[in-house]
């Protein structure tokens, strides 16, 4: 209780939280291009919320945001927006990209697959429980690509994270004003 004597509410709590995890975050490079700036910042992000993921369902749900959060949004969107990119298209590829980064994120910290030591056996234990005649795609997911050597769920983040930038980036240049 002897806490509240220097915060208001429980929300003013979490309101400083997540302000600090939104200080851990990146910025997007100025000195890059702008699909190397949200491509750095997107890795930051899913870095941090690796450490934090309790974090993820609170990041933008907060109606008091802090300064860092503050300074964290208007440097993606001034990044975008220098690019060329319109106020909607803005709107857009913010959301996309948080949406990916926060759902990837999210899906990280629970799935079992997403554990490389144990993937291979969560995989093994789901085939044998499931015969392979009932479910023969998802078997063969698991058996040519999951259950190969060398696979890391986690890879499936860059992969995602660049068709995702490679899309907006196609969807600039075809609104872009001719020359």
């Amino acid at each position: 209780m002897a806490l509240y004597h220097h915060v208001a509410s429980k929300n003013e709590i979490l309101d400083g939280i997540i302000d600090e995890v939104f200080e851990e975050i990146d910025l997007p490079p100025t000195d890059a291009d702008w699909k190397a700036a949200m491509r750095h910042r997107a890795i930051s992000a899913r870095r941090v919320l690796a450490r934090h993921p309790w974090a993820i369902p609170l990041m933008d749900s907060r109606t008091n945001p802090g300064p860092n959060t503050l300074r964290h949004h208007d440097a993606v969107i001034g990044t975008l927006r220098s690019a060329g990119f319109s106020i909607e298209m803005t709107a857009h590829a913010y959301l996309l990209l948080d949406s990916f980064i926060y759902g990837f994120a999210l899906q990280e910290s629970v799935a079992l697959l997403f554990d490389t030591e144990a993937a291979p056996e969560v995989v093994q234990t789901g085939l044998t429980r499931s015969p392979t005649e009932t479910y023969p795609h998802l078997a063969e997911l698991a058996v040519q690509r999951v259950l190969q050597p060398g696979y890391d769920y986690s890879d499936e983040f860059e992969y995602g994270l660049d068709l995702i930038l490679d899309g907006l980036d196609r969807d600039l240049r075809s609104h872009a004003p001719s020359p």
